[in-house]
């Protein structure tokens, strides 16, 4: 036990990783006599994977295809209903394929749709959206605005993995699609570029500790205050602990750490920052503070694209104009909201997060009434509707969504609802049940947080004509 954590004798690395390694260790079948290998590509399911028919009429998704391009595919699982293929050889390529940014792009699973143009993925989200929307009977009218900004140099914050193999070789960076495997990162175009600087200096500090093991990953996290690096560390060791300081004053950086298991224990290593984000709005400007660990959009061009369409979608508010923002966070569209006039009320499952969101509201100079409650919890949420009745409801809840309050708001309509989304099949199902109760979509919109992903934000302005008339009898079931 005593050797817990230490190194042992590296050997040379194998350079082999992500999707590469899976394809070495299962090579793909050959197909059965007769089966087609060149398919043509019909479209691109919700996960950016092209889509193919075989002459039998078999679905086959297949990573790195594009739409209209015709490919030799090679089979690597095989379901009854469905194949998964990957591109063995193109031999038609689409206008929009481009030249991935990343040379990580064929191992790492973080950006699957690097290989089409900008243009051509946010085209593919916004089909996504008004495909999943449809299937719940909500047909907006027109096109979904678009919410975007750079395609690199965007994200703020990552968090990278740390192994040592069983050889002693150190691996750092993320994860390969659909695998626990890392994929080693010298630098990410997505990232900005203080944070893109860090990992291959990074997995150079890793290999020279003396107990690399008890490192389990890394965050990375800029702010205005610069960048903060947080380590998870299993177990302390105290001459790595100098390490990591010596790294951090060597490359300017904040220090914090987690140690422990079950119930790792956060310090700061170096002295604490204030760690804060700003947001404009009209011609003040609104600062969000935070720590590690709580929830932060991570592309801050793009977040203020879109707080700043919820505004517009919202005015004018009227003076005093009661807001309930549910799933608040720290304030990112409560304190906006505030700066504006309205009278808002915000409410977070964590009140931890209920704190921070309070003292931001304070150092603005904001009346916002923030509290914690259990917004999965029917009673709660019903509460909170009734006393006082809002104007507005704002929802930016979690993958799992919101429809224990789309429920309730359906039987007890307000005149407006805001729905912020970052998973868009939860947001048609909870938009069901606002608009079979009489709810309209005036507005929406795709919102590009993750360019070169599939992952697809998006917003949803509701309207009720019946505001202010509960409907007890309304069935909401969905």
């Amino acid at each position: 036990m005593a050797a817990l954590g230490k190194r042992r004798p590296p050997r040379p690395r194998s350079g082999v990783s992500g999707l590469q390694e899976r394809r070495r260790e299962a090579p793909a079948s050959p197909p059965a006599s007769g089966e087609e290998t060149v398919l043509t590509i019909q479209g691109l399911a919700h996960d950016g994977r092209g889509v193919a028919r075989t002459a039998a009429g078999k679905t086959v998704f297949v990573e790195g295809a594009l739409p209209g391009e015709r490919v030799e595919v090679a089979v690597h699982r095989t379901r009854q209903r469905y194949d998964e293929a990957h591109v063995r050889a193109l031999v038609e390529a689409s206008p929009e394929r481009v030249t991935p940014p990343c040379a990580h792009f064929a191992q790492c699973g973080g950006c699957d749709l690097q290989h089409l143009s900008l243009a051509g993925q946010r085209r593919h989200k916004q089909a996504v959206l008004r495909e999943l929307l449809a299937r719940r009977g909500i047909a907006p009218a027109g096109e979904p605005e678009l919410l975007v900004d750079a395609g690199e140099g965007y994200r703020r914050r990552a968090r990278l993995g740390v192994k040592v193999d069983a050889d002693g070789n150190v691996h750092l960076g993320f994860r390969a699609r659909h695998s626990h495997r890392l994929v080693d990162i010298e630098a990410c175009p997505v990232l900005v570029p203080s944070l893109s600087a860090l990992p291959e200096p990074l997995r150079r500090l890793v290999e020279a500790l003396e107990a690399p093991r008890r490192v389990g990953h890394l965050e990375l996290l800029a702010s205005d205050a610069g960048v903060t690096l947080v380590v998870r560390q299993l177990r302390d060791h105290a001459a790595d602990t100098a390490r990591w300081r010596a790294f951090a004053e060597a490359h300017g950086l904040h220090l914090a750490r987690r140690v422990g298991r079950e119930t790792p224990v956060f310090e700061w290593l170096t002295p604490r920052p204030a760690l804060a984000g700003r947001l404009r709005v009209a011609s003040q400007e609104v600062t969000l503070s935070f720590s590690p660990g709580d929830f932060l959009q991570a592309n801050e061009a793009v977040n203020q694209r879109m707080v700043a369409a919820a505004l517009a979608w919202l005015a004018p508010l009227a003076e005093g104009e009661r807001v309930l923002d549910l799933f608040a966070g720290v304030g990112n569209f409560s304190l906006p909201l505030a700066a504006q006039g309205a009278r808002v009320r915000a409410v977070e499952g964590s009140p931890t997060m209920v704190e921070r969101l309070a003292d931001n509201a304070r150092r603005n100079g904001l009346a916002v009434k923030a509290r914690q409650a259990d917004l999965n919890d029917g009673a709660a949420c019903l509460a909170l509707l009734a006393d006082p009745a809002p104007g507005t409801v704002v929802l930016d809840p979690p993958r799992d969504g919101a429809e224990t309050a789309c429920r309730l708001l359906a039987r007890h309509p307000v005149p407006r609802v805001l729905y912020v989304s970052c998973d868009p099949a939860t947001l048609a199902r909870d938009a069901a049940h606002l608009v079979r109760a009489g709810y309209v979509v005036s507005r929406w919109a795709v919102v590009d947080m993750f360019a070169h992903t599939a992952h697809l934000e998006s917003m949803l302005l509701l309207e009720s004509p019946h505001a202010g008339q509960p409907r007890q009898g309304a069935t909401t079931d969905g």
